[in-house]
């Protein structure tokens, strides 16, 4: 028996019940984050062994980390370092798989999932980013809210994640009643038909290509959607401020800024930050003023824009280029990258930075940039040459196998490039373009085998993408290019097997 564990879950199950979130989130932001993760390293030293022989392993003297500075020189855990070479069991507090009662499952780039063991009480951790969402957006305090939770179910992290957090909100006072149809369609289109008409609103969760294709659906077979006030929570993709201003105009929003939120997190840390009014402002007016967004993120493309609890998930930035988390969780993260590629701003600096460029205040967007002072991280996506389509990250390595199937060495040279692209609609698709051998040209009927041979390897090999994915969007779409196109396969280049998402 956890003899120990029932007096942990009161307690925190107590102070997330009876403390208002305004409260939580005033302490923490007076409190010093640096010290925060000064002493959950020292706590993971003291209850983790694989951590323990991870510094070992590396020559780390955990005796010698006093001081934050110290901190930054430890050496940075990945899934390659840390996670696949230490037992399961040993990263977690205690060495014991136990002291954790529920279990994520995410995908690898093999397809072998990935477990991620947590807590009920981490979870109230991660509770508060939904509480966010819903109360400072929703205002789902004030009026009664049935949540529809679209993401995948069963073992996938993000439907049982998002449902045991929105429990908590209920179970906290909110009016919310949590419907859970996972990612079928026809059965979400039945709860909204027949539940929505109780509920003052209706907050649909999910990945953002999925929901579309829901609430698109609906309209065909005749929703009127305006009538249920619905709200948006997304997560796993980087969308575009127009493809928001579309969805929202399809329901009948009025409130850009607070009738939707995306969350930004991994299976294994949890939701690491939430888009807020504000941030949603801000990124607004920087999808009108492209200039001052390519001075600020340095690349031409808008990433997503969250702000973040230090306390909660502590951020680095890596070479400048990529980010880096620590926090509290089923197996406790010290300086984990993640792979994302980013940056990181404090509320102060960023108004100045929008200050100087014409925008002192938000009265345009209808919000109070005082509202929420939590520092900010922005984040184009994975930095590991994967793409994400309807949440599946889906990666260079289970494509190659399907083009080196039997019968394709002849006329194919094995390079490709994926992309998530969109079509006139906004209806997102897989496309894959391929590079044919010298000589070689593109005949009727090729493309076809080719996305069939690649969509049964994805099938095969990549769990999220057989599980997240509906059947209709598993082909992908295919095009063949001659030898050493100058668009796609320059000669003489380094390849790169992914490309940003663009229109078709």
């Amino acid at each position: 028996m956890k003899t120990d564990y029932p007096i942990k879950v009161i307690e925190r199950l107590s102070t997330f019940l009876h403390t208002s979130l305004d409260i939580i989130l005033k302490k923490r932001l007076i409190a010093d984050p640096c010290q925060h993760v000064l002493q959950l390293f020292k706590a993971t030293v003291a209850s983790v062994p694989a951590y323990r022989q991870f510094l070992k392993d590396q020559k780390v003297d955990p005796e010698k980390i006093a001081s934050f500075k110290d901190f930054e020189t430890l050496p940075l855990l990945n899934k390659s370092n840390y996670m696949q070479r230490y037992p399961l069991p040993e990263r977690c507090k205690g060495g014991q798989i136990y002291a954790c009662d529920r279990l994520a499952v995410s995908s690898g780039s093999t397809g072998i999932s990935t477990f991620w063991p947590r807590a009920m009480i981490d979870e109230l951790d991660i509770a508060l980013r939904f509480e966010q969402v819903f109360r400072h957006s929703f205002q789902a305090h004030e009026h009664t809210t049935l949540a529809v939770v679209c993401f995948p179910l069963g073992n996938w992290v993000g439907g049982i994640f998002t449902t045991s957090c929105c429990w908590y909100l209920a179970q906290k006072g909110y009016p919310l009643t949590v419907a859970t149809p996972g990612n079928k369609p026809e059965e979400i289109l039945r709860v909204v038909r027949e539940l929505g008409p109780y509920f003052k609103q209706t907050v649909l969760l999910g990945y953002p290509p999925f929901v579309k294709d829901v609430i698109d659906t609906g309209l065909a077979q005749g929703i009127d959607w305006h009538l249920h006030n619905i709200k948006f929570v997304f997560a796993g993709e980087v969308f575009s401020e127009e493809w928001r201003s579309l969805m929202l105009q399809r329901v009948g929003s009025q409130a850009p800024c607070y009738d939707s939120a995306s969350l930004y997190g991994t299976a294994d840390g949890g939701v690491l930050g939430n888009e807020t009014p504000l941030s949603i402002a801000i990124r607004r007016f920087l999808a009108e003023h492209p200039n001052v967004a390519r001075e600020l993120f340095g690349e031409s493309r808008l990433p997503t824009l969250v702000q973040y609890d230090p306390i909660s998930r502590f951020f680095e930035l890596i070479d400048g280029v990529t980010l880096a988390i620590t926090g509290d969780n089923g197996v406790p993260l010290i300086r984990y990258h993640i792979a994302d590629r980013g940056g990181l701003i404090s509320h102060a600096e960023l108004m100045a930075f929008l200050k100087a460029h014409g925008l002192s205040t938000f009265e345009d967007y209808g919000v109070d940039s005082e509202i929420c002072t939590l520092p900010f991280v922005w984040v184009f996506g994975r930095a590991d040459f994967t793409v994400s389509f309807y949440g599946a990250n889906i990666y260079p390595e289970n494509v190659a196998i399907g083009l080196e199937q039997e019968g394709f060495a002849s006329w194919i040279t094995g390079k490709f490039v994926m992309e998530v692209r969109n079509d006139k609609e906004g209806e997102e698709f897989l496309h894959i373009t391929i590079e044919l051998l010298p000589g070689i040209t593109a005949e009727a009927g090729k493309e076809t085998t080719i996305a069939s041979s690649i969509r049964a390897q994805l099938l095969r090999l990549n769990s999220e993408f057989a599980n997240y994915v509906p059947a209709a969007k598993q082909l992908p779409q295919i095009k063949l290019l001659p030898f050493g196109d100058p668009g796609y396969f320059p000669i003489g280049v380094k390849h790169r097997y992914t490309r940003r998402s663009s229109s078709d």
